[in-house]
């Protein structure tokens, strides 16, 4: 797999308060990456980072071997789509509208010929066919999350980010969110994706980087990263693991509190 984004030494302070300390982390193309870890862990803060909405006080982000600081907005927009945690749309455009939007980075050039199969595709993945001529603004909370993934999605780039794509969704479309992820990447996409679901993120991920207090406590397989020791020392909770289908399933023991 070839290296899409490499970042070396990215530390982020904001307000005088250390949120990532020294982060060293790859992204290839054809894997689906989970980032991991507690809550205010530092995640969404190394999602923004790596695809370049956030610059960190210290450290380096590489695309494709190029600084991401001397890419300008639009090529960068061209090289990765973004999924954030407040992906809203406040106008009341139609749900086609809002899928459309995610061309925009190719206005001017020959790929604008590819934008009616990128939105018609991107509607199919996410299950919002029905929902094509509602107002964005009458939607629930999980069909927007849907229809702003179909914006990611019909936008066509090689690297996509998404930051808890799935915490709105029931768990039928939680599971076709991740298996879309995973069908972009072997496609030969580079997916990057925040998931507190220790056990979706098992089930789909190629490689898990499990963040914790701001630092990078392990990258690797699932079963690598979840072992039930190391899920209880960064989380507090003991829990077993248990197989399914040769990928870790996170179980908590409840009743039990942890030493």
């Amino acid at each position: 797999m070839s290296l899409r984004i490499a970042a070396t030494g990215v530390s982020v302070v904001i307000d005088g308060q250390p949120i990532l300390a020294d982060v060293d982390i790859e992204i290839h193309a054809g894997e689906v990456l989970a980032l991991v870890g507690p809550n205010g862990a530092g995640k969404s803060t190394l999602l923004s980072v790596l695809s370049g909405d956030l610059r960190p006080t210290h450290g380096s982000v590489l695309v494709d071997g190029r600084d991401i600081r001397g890419i300008r907005h639009i090529e960068l927009a061209r090289l990765r789509s973004v999924l954030t945690q407040e992906n809203q749309v406040s106008f009341p455009f139609t749900v086609t509208e809002v899928v459309e939007m995610g061309r925009s980075p190719w206005q001017r050039t020959s790929s604008r010929d590819d934008d009616e199969r990128a939105i018609a595709d991107a509607i199919e993945a996410t299950d919002v066919s029905h929902l094509a001529a509602r107002r964005y603004t009458s939607l629930s909370g999980g069909e927007k999350a849907r229809v702003s993934l179909a914006r990611v999605l019909a936008q066509g780039t090689p690297t996509v980010f998404l930051d808890e794509p799935t915490a709105a969704l029931d768990l039928r479309h939680q599971e076709e969110v991740m298996t879309t992820a995973a069908r972009l990447a072997r496609s030969g996409r580079a997916v990057v994706v925040v998931v507190h679901d220790l056990s979706l993120a098992s089930a789909y991920a190629d490689r898990v980087a499990l963040v914790a207090s701001g630092r990078l406590d392990t990258v690797g397989t699932p079963a690598e990263v979840f072992t039930a020791e190391r899920v209880e020392r960064v989380y507090g909770l003991p829990v077993e693991v248990v197989t399914q289908n040769e990928r870790p399933v996170i179980l908590p023991i409840r009743g039990a509190t942890s030493a």
